[in-house]
């Protein structure tokens, strides 16, 4: 897991959202309704019950007519972080399930931190989410949490997401390889329907696709017989410059559909490389989730 310094340096940053909160909880984000936080939102006739300390006098000596201030009230925000725990993730030197702990973990603190509402899931078992608020006190449960994550068999991304709780306007997070059939299958659209339905749930979408360093880099070569980490099959494939040319082809249209699905929905897209130092990954690579 991550240090105190890196933590300390995260403190200062906070999550970018699409939209207004609605949640009832006080937070640090702007709500649609109405309160008494010190930014002013607009105007409305004064009505009997009205706390006179929010008169405008200086409208009532144009007007004649006695108007409230209103403002916006700050209220916490919901940030889903969804990790995928199957099998394939469990790969590489440095391995991505490692370094989908440490982007959950700075994701959960930059919520806790921010005093939005932090929903954890493992795909796996959707109807057990941690929920945690009340600040960066709680942030130990996330970490416990994470310690326990087991990686292993197969995640079904799109049916997880349609589970997720629907408390109101957020972010959802997807810590994920995508390294699954009906992900990869443009003719199936699943990725583009999961970035549909955030959208429909007035969720950000912030994709941290986690991919190893050996998979983003291929240094293999000859005659290989590669096993499925979550199916088991197997398939006989020579390793050599022409098929090298053709993975990094395909992988480069993948991430590129997959950053353009994003744009469209106003989210996030990052790759994750498991050989990146973490504090260039999560302070440089990952700035357009911020709000700087």
């Amino acid at each position: 897991m991550l240090d105190s310094k890196f933590y300390d340096t995260l403190s200062r940053l906070q999550l970018r959202m699409s939209h207004k909160s609605s949640l009832n909880m006080s937070g640090n984000r702007k709500s649609v309704q109405k309160g008494i936080s010190a930014e002013f939102s607009d105007f409305r006739e004064y009505m009997p019950g009205d706390d006179l300390r929010r008169m405008d006098w200086n409208v009532y000596a144009r007007l004649d007519k006695l108007y409230i201030r209103e403002y916006m009230e700050e209220k916490e925000a919901v940030v889903s972080v969804l990790i995928d725990t199957s099998a394939s993730m469990d790969y590489g030197a440095k391995s991505k399930a490692e370094l989908a702990r440490d982007l959950a973990a700075a994701v959960g603190f930059l919520a806790l931190n921010n005093m939005d509402r932090l929903l954890l899931y493992d795909v796996k078992d959707m109807g057990r989410a941690l929920s945690v608020g009340g600040g960066k006190n709680a942030f130990p449960k996330v970490l416990h949490w994470l310690e326990k994550l087991t990686f292993s068999g197969e995640a079904d991304m799109l049916s997880a997401v349609k589970k997720i709780q629907r408390r109101g306007p957020g972010v959802t997070v997807l810590i994920s390889d995508f390294l699954h059939s009906d992900m990869l299958d443009e003719n199936n659209a699943a990725y583009e329907k999961l970035l549909q339905y955030l959208d429909y749930c007035k969720q950000r979408p912030v994709i941290l696709h986690t991919l190893a360093s050996e998979e983003l880099r291929i240094t293999l070569e000859g005659a290989l017989n590669l096993i499925d980490s979550e199916t088991e099959n197997t398939l006989r494939l020579t390793v050599d410059a022409k098929s090298i040319d053709l993975y990094e082809r395909e992988l480069n249209r993948l991430t590129e559909r997959m950053k353009k699905g994003c744009a469209a929905g106003r989210g996030a897209y990052v790759i994750c490389d498991t050989g990146r130092d973490r504090n260039q990954l999560v302070f440089q690579d990952l700035r357009v989730i911020y709000d700087i």
